[in-house]
Formats: structure tokens, sequence, C-alpha cells
């Protein structure tokens, strides 16, 4: 065994139900630091909810305008590096309203999520990071370009010194929003085909009065359609996991360390495409070190060659469901405990970043 501690990072995504993504990481801490390693701490996010951990968390609240219209308090972060973190979720999100079988599909708006971001930028923001996951609506994201414009007097937010990145995990286009995540959000077959309609007179309105082109735009559909109304603001859609690991230095993190465990709630097919499990192993693979992935439950869909790199454990079925739901995060500590004892059998860690 080499002098130096063993450098483990870890990088998962939340486990949604149970655990928020820091939480995750301090489960695999309590399994791997009493083994004698050295854990490097980067909770992760792909453009969905829970993006405001993998940066720090929320340290402000506001009151915006929530999805049904109703005041609620959002909470999102301020840095001193005068970096602004937004989630959707906090002030337009399907939870707020309810769920989708309680949710107003047709009267549900963005206002809010553009309270916030005008907000950030009053408050002196120069980068303001938007979330699009768990929103409520499918208003085309007018009702936050108004509150962004009426919020800065007009002016937009590069007006301002303001950019505006939109994480975004989605490749639907604008008029598609009703038709992909309607659904989901309350919408019965007929309302999907109203809000289409609406969708798409809105994309020409956003055309004729500001310039520009979504009809083909990967990801302007996300969140109803905001983010191609923050793309309408001079905002711009990025990837959102490439988005995370650049602001976090995920890739630094890796350079420093032996392996790497990883995980979400659920790992399928999905997991692999522009999302963490999968953006971690990739970019793991780069460094040549070895990953874990733990995950609730691994489903069928989860391609055979892809777990076939990374070590992938499912709670589910090594513990038991009742555990995998209801203790998880001691499911995930003995889980990692387990694996790092047989990753250190299967390829001992003793030469610096574990390559021989």
């Amino acid at each position: 065994m080499a002098d130096r501690a063993r450098v483990l990072l870890v990088a998962p995504d939340k486990f949604r139900g149970s655990l928020t993504a820091p939480e995750v990481v301090e489960a695999v801490a309590a399994g791997a630091e009493p083994l004698g390693w050295h854990v490097i701490r980067r909770p992760m996010a792909d453009g969905g909810e829970g993006m405001l951990d993998a940066f720090g968390g929320a340290n402000r609240v506001s009151v915006v305008t929530g999805p049904a219209g109703r005041p609620v308090r959002a909470a999102w972060r301020f840095g001193a590096d005068r970096v602004a973190v937004v989630e959707c979720a906090t002030a337009s999100g399907l939870a707020i309203a309810g769920g989708g079988s309680h949710n107003d599909p047709m009267a549900a708006t963005s206002r809010g999520s553009g309270e916030l971001i005008a907000e950030a930028i009053q408050a002196g923001a120069k980068r303001v990071i938007v979330g699009l996951g768990g929103s409520a609506m499918t208003d085309g994201g007018l009702a936050a370009v108004e509150a962004v414009l009426e919020g800065l007097h007009g002016q937009k937010p590069f007006g301002r010194g303001a950019e505006i990145l939109v994480a975004c995990d989605v490749q639907t286009v604008f008029t598609d929003a009703a038709k992909v995540f309607g659904p989901q959000k309350g919408a019965s077959p007929e309302q999907v085909l109203e809000l289409t309609e609406r969708l798409e007179k809105l994309q020409k309105h956003y055309l004729d009065d500001y310039g520009v082109h979504l009809d083909t735009l990967p990801g302007g559909g996300a969140a109803g359609g905001l983010g191609g109304a923050l793309v309408v603001l001079g905002g711009k859609l990025v990837p959102g996991l490439k988005l995370v690991a650049e602001e976090v230095g995920l890739d630094a993190a890796l350079a420093q360390a032996d392996a790497v465990v990883t995980g979400e709630g659920a790992l399928d097919a999905e997991s692999f495409n522009g999302k963490v499990i999968g953006g971690v192993l990739d970019l793991a693979q780069v460094h040549g070190i070895p990953v874990i992935a733990i995950a609730g439950v691994i489903r069928d869909d989860a391609p055979a060659d892809r777990l076939a790199q990374l070590r992938a454990v499912s709670l589910s079925e090594t513990y038991g469901s009742e555990a995998s739901w209801h203790d998880t995060a001691n499911s995930i500590t003995r889980a990692v405990t387990e694996q790092l004892s047989a990753l250190d059998r299967a390829v001992p860690l003793d030469t610096p970043n574990g390559r021989r």
C-alpha cells in the first residue's frame, strides 16, 4: 500500500424520492473513509432538479409567482463569484402544483422562473445558470420573458452585462413541447393539441418580434418551451451535464482520483444519454480510472456493453427493494464498502492513481 491515501471521487446524481446528491455523497463517504480513502465530493446534476445542490446549495429565497399564479417561496443561489443558479422547479415546478393530477396544464405559468432570473441580475449576477427540469407549464416561456423584461425595465439580460446559460438535458424542439411533456403535466389529448397550436403561434411571435428562429433548435421545447424563450432573451442552451461538470471542475477532480463512485435512483438506457452516470464514465475512461455505479434499480434496457465498462450495483437486487427505498443511505454505504474492498483485491491501488 502506498503511503499516500487513495483518492475516491464521488460524483453521483440524486436518488429521486430517496436522497439528494449531497446525501448520496455522504453515504458513499461513510463507506469509503473507514477504508482509508480520501474522498473528493462532487454532487452532480444534468440540468434537472438538484442542480442547486451541485453548486453548493441554495443561499437565498425569494417570493415569486408559482405555477398556479399564487406566491411561492423559491430557493436559489448567488455566489461571491457573481454566478447565480436558478432551478425552474423551485419557482414553476410540477411538484409545487401538486403533480400532474392537480396541475392545470393550460394555465400553468413560467412567470416565477422569469422573476427569479430578473432578481438574480438585479442582485448583480454576471452569469445566471438556469436548470429547466421539473416544470409544470407549457406556456412557451412567454410569462418568463415578460417577467424578465419587466424586472430589467425593458432590457435583455446581456444589456445588463449578464450571461444566461440554460442547462438542458433534452433535444425536444419548441413546438413539440406539449406532445412530449404535456401528458405528464396533466394535459389531455385535446389539451395537447390546443397547447401545440399555442406554441406554434408563439414561435411565430418570437420570430416576428425578436428575430429568433426556434423551429429546429434542439432543447427549445424544454420546460414547456422555456428553453426557447430564454434563447429569445439572449440565453445559450448548454448540455446540462457538460455545464455542471465544467463549473464544478469534474475533469480536474478525475485527474487526482484512483477510482470513482457515481450513481442515481434508476440506471437505464437514458443513463448513458447525456446523464450523470454515462458522462462520468466517459470522462473516467479517458483517465483510465475504474468506476463504480450504484443505483436503486438497474432496468432491463440498460445496455449490456456499457454496464460491462463499470461495476454496477442494484441496491434493490442486492439488499431488497425495502432497504433500497427506505434505508437508502445505509444500503449505499454497505455497497461502497463491499465494492471498494473487491476492487482493491482485484486491482490493488498501490500506485499513483491506481495505474500500474
